[in-house]
């Protein structure tokens, strides 16, 4: 099956699901999406500057320069038959209220994480438990490639479900963010089973 194919083509069948990236502040979610996407990703990253020091989270050491204002965008064919649309959530907190709206049709959502700064990954792993219904994965984000904490301490630190899924994957490499990608898809579709119908029915 050629997802390439003309859509008149009657043996193509292409399913498509929205995928949520979220995550607080400097993680990598911008560098996620951008990595894997097969089209120029479209972001809404703004310039940080002073006037938002007291609103904004601005890093100690001035290494990140922009934040995302709304969204990051991107698309993947995982499979021949499966394209995903990213959708990066903003990680400032003033831009939380645009959650609801970029995980509404979800497939499943990748919460990223930074082990440096764990207390950036609380709200995003809270809103997910608490306030959303989407089945989640966790992502340590392998910084510069190397794993700071052992998985086990970073389940522990966030408090994380055991039923969880807790990942690691390096966000500026493609086949690593496949990986994590695929990932999420097996573990939602864990979640679900098919009824005599055909409909997709969410465990309780």
């Amino acid at each position: 099956m050629d997802s390439s194919s003309s859509p008149s083509d009657p043996g193509t069948l292409t399913i498509s699901a929205k995928i949520v990236v979220a995550g607080g502040f400097g993680v990598g979610k911008t560098t996620l999406v951008g990595s894997v996407s097969e089209v120029p990703p479209l972001n809404t990253e703004a310039w940080m500057t002073e006037a938002s020091e007291g609103v904004d989270d601005l890093p100690p050491d001035g290494a990140k320069t922009t934040t995302t204002v709304a969204m990051d965008f991107g698309r993947i064919s995982l499979y021949d038959d499966l394209m995903l649309y990213l959708f990066g959530t903003p990680g400032q907190a003033r831009f939380w209220f645009l959650w609801d709206d970029l995980s509404r049709g979800a497939l499943g959502a990748i919460v990223l994480v930074d082990t440096r700064r764990l207390d950036q990954s609380f709200a995003a792993i809270n809103y997910f438990e608490n306030d959303s219904d989407l089945p989640f994965i966790v992502a340590i984000n392998r910084f510069d490639g190397q794993l700071a904490h052992d998985v086990d301490e970073v389940r522990e630190a966030l408090a994380l479900s055991p039923d969880v899924p807790l990942v690691t994957c390096d966000a500026r490499d493609k086949a690593s963010v496949l990986e994590t990608l695929q990932e999420l898809v097996s573990y939602t579709l864990s979640l679900a089973e098919v009824s005599e119908g055909g409909r997709i029915r969410a465990h309780a």
